[in-house]
């Protein structure tokens, strides 16, 4: 059981990085349109298997 723990809480440190990742690109003064999307891709499949456990 403490090994899903350990998961949960990297999914969770994963995905908090990418939320500040997500930030960072969105306050540059010309964000990448297609990084982003793909950084909200995979935070959104983080999310998934975060809720899934």
């Amino acid at each position: 059981m403490q090994s899903t723990t350990a998961h949960q809480t990297a999914l969770a440190t994963k995905h908090a990085t990418l939320d500040r990742y997500i930030a960072e690109e969105q306050h540059r003064p010309h964000p990448d349109a297609i990084r982003l999307a793909d950084l909200k891709k995979q935070k959104l499949r983080l999310k998934e298997e975060i809720i899934s456990l």
